[in-house]
């Protein structure tokens, strides 16, 4: 009780005095739902081209009509003369929500004990109030994919919006089972072991992943026969992806580990999607041929190898993308979320092209994960959930406006903003001891 007392004293004069100076100057600082006009911006839509001095009009969290000369009625009009439209930015793989301090293990959510826990939920771990949330939206990206981290399969990934109170209001509508390909190549620059060990323990994964999904199977085929089977949630899980009810995501990044990959893939005849990819620009031509897309990332990263170009890694999407892959952005990152438009404008620029670069974390991502009918573009009837810019969101130097998910208009603020406010002019300031 006496703790209580003191977190409600606190809370009295730290928080009660922000909140009301927050409403005493006109602004707000929750998401609200209603009826908006967006006027006389550019619009992007992605899959219609280009629309310019149009509007868009948002009413039950829907886009419900996209052109020009639209009436308000009783709408709120947001005028976007001189700014742009876009449909949200979508994350393919990032820890936003699962882990708020990365070197405090209290904070971590993202990893499980052991090597086989597919059936650990990444959307039950996520923490709707982190604070990282606020600081990626304001940045223009709406939709994150949670990805869980750990052994051969870590979990299963959720797709999530960055606004709600749970996480199942977040939820967006794709989740896929996550895994962790063996892998030959060395783990770094510092990685001692001969290349006879490597081999092994290569060997050795491999023989351990059949086998598991050997068992995955069977308990597949009893299921289907309707035999009693016992408890078994990591089989259970496994099943769902040999059934065809979920996706699997399977991480591989070494060249040669692709090709070995794209082989155990048509083997198992499963759906699923390559992640990573470090090295894919490589072996483009066959992950083209297997028909699979890609989720890589991040693109603010150095070469795999020594040998390669400064660039290997910015120009590895565009190299992709040319090859007739379908290509989707990921930061791969958690606080650091909010960097996405770069690591795109990174694939912009080093190959890829703008407007493939906006496809990869636009309709791409939406098509590859299913949720197409409802994000991705800028179309009548679609979910509200875009942002306005003052310019192109890959440059640095382009501020975001205004953030719409699911029809919500969410506060443009977060701890960064804040301090910088807070600190903009200071009062009291030096001035008072005469400096």
């Amino acid at each position: 009780m006496k703790n209580l007392k003191n977190i409600l004293f606190t809370f009295s004069l730290i928080v009660l005095p922000f909140l009301a100076k927050a409403q005493f100057d006109g602004e707000f600082i929750k998401p609200r739902n209603g009826k908006f006009l967006l006027q006389n911006g550019t619009i992007h839509t992605i899959t219609n081209g280009i629309i310019e001095n149009g509007s868009v009009l948002i009413v039950n969290g829907k886009i419900q009509a996209v052109g020009k000369n639209l009436l308000a009625g009783d709408a709120e009009v947001i005028d976007c003369t001189g700014q742009y439209i876009y449909p949200g930015l979508i994350d393919g793989g990032s820890r936003l929500g699962l882990v708020e301090v990365n070197s405090l293990p209290e904070t971590q959510d993202y990893a499980e004990i052991g090597q086989v826990t597919p059936n650990m939920q990444a959307l039950v771990a996520v923490n709707p109030n982190s604070i990282a949330i606020p600081v990626t939206r304001v940045s223009g990206v709406t939709t994150t994919l949670a990805i869980p981290s750990g052994g051969l399969f870590p979990g299963t990934a959720a797709l999530i919006n960055l606004n709600g109170y749970t996480s199942d209001q977040m939820y967006a509508g794709f989740k896929g089972v996550l895994l962790n390909f063996p892998s030959s190549a060395r783990r770094s620059t510092w990685d001692r072991r001969s290349d006879e060990d490597i081999k092994k323990e290569a060997e050795k994964a491999q023989k351990t992943l059949n086998d598991i999904w050997d068992r995955a199977t069977t308990y597949h085929n009893l299921k289907l026969a309707k035999a009693e089977l016992p408890y078994y949630p990591e089989m259970e899980q496994l099943a769902k992806v040999i059934a065809g009810e979920l996706p699997l995501l399977v991480e591989v990044n070494a060249a040669t580990d692709i090709v070995v990959a794209i082989e155990w893939i048509e083997s198992k005849n499963v759906k699923a999607v390559l992640t990573g990819v470090a090295e894919g620009w490589r072996v483009a031509d066959k992950i083209a041929a297997a028909k699979l897309p890609v989720i890589v990332g991040p693109m603010l990263s150095i070469p795999t190898r020594p040998s390669d170009r400064y660039d290997a890694a910015y120009t590895n999407p565009g190299k992709m993308a040319k090859a007739g892959v379908k290509v989707v952005i990921r930061s791969n990152n958690a606080e650091n979320t909010r960097n996405l438009p770069f690591n795109a404008g990174f694939a912009a620029a080093y190959g890829m092209g703008k407007e493939e670069a906006l496809k990869a974390v636009t309709i791409n991502a939406a098509e590859v994960f299913g949720v197409s009918n409802r994000l991705g573009s800028i179309e009548t009837g679609k979910d509200a959930t875009l942002f306005v810019s003052t310019g192109d969101p890959f440059e640095t130097k382009t501020q975001i406006s205004h953030v719409f998910i699911d029809g919500y208009r969410v506060p443009m603020s977060n701890r960064h903003i804040k301090l910088y406010q807070e600190f903009l002019e200071r009062s009291p300031g030096l001035e008072k001891n005469g400096n």
